[in-house]
């Protein structure tokens, strides 16, 4: 694992009024949660094919992205910004929903493969390794295959919704963390709950 913190915080989700409340957004609520803390605002980047912000905190910088390009096309957008400022896989954390795991429970990891998953599918394709940091922000899974597409495009029940904001608030409370590369306290602070 680098000693290297976080340097790019990505949300995956899809742009559009009609997927803001949706399952498949959690990525993006993470980063807009981070953004209103630190009270910067994002702005469209047609070079980046996404929006983006930049903060200071703790006197480190951080870029927090969302890209624009939908969900299966996540990779173009992360990979020119991890380009154009030189940041190298390991200090990059893209946040992202989970089937697997329970609603409100949320795991750190490096590597890994993208389990199905569109967006990392595609992100793991355009940065050309695995060695990111995930953020998997769990939204239970709806019990059948077919189910899937219908159930991540769809918004959560107000309960469950209560449930990701806690578990994203608790992540939030473990940024200086992540920025200064203590990761296995965060991993610590964070598989301790659900």
């Amino acid at each position: 694992m680098s000693n290297d913190g976080i340097r790019l915080i990505v949300g995956l989700g899809n742009p559009g009024a009609q997927y803001e409340a949706t399952r498949h957004n959690v990525g993006f609520w993470f980063v807009e949660s981070l953004a209103r803390s630190a009270g910067v605002d994002f702005r469209p980047e047609s070079r980046f094919h996404g929006e983006l912000c930049r903060c200071v905190i703790g006197g480190r910088d951080l870029r927090l992205l969302k890209p624009s390009t939908y969900m299966n096309h996540s990779g173009r957008s992360v990979a020119a910004v991890a380009r154009y400022f030189d940041i190298p896989l390991e200090c990059i954390l893209i946040a992202h929903d989970e089937l697997d795991l329970p609603v409100g429970a949320v795991r750190l990891k490096q590597g890994g493969g993208h389990a199905g998953h569109n967006g990392l599918r595609d992100s793991i394709s355009a940065l050309g390794g695995r060695d990111f940091w995930r953020l998997r922000i769990g939204i239970d899974h709806p019990g059948d295959r077919s189910l899937v597409t219908g159930y991540v495009l769809g918004r959560p029940s107000g309960s469950d919704r209560q449930a990701i904001d806690d578990a994203l608030f608790e992540t939030e409370r473990a940024l200086d963390d992540l920025l200064l590369g203590r990761f296995q306290q965060v991993m610590n602070r964070l598989h301790a709950g659900r």
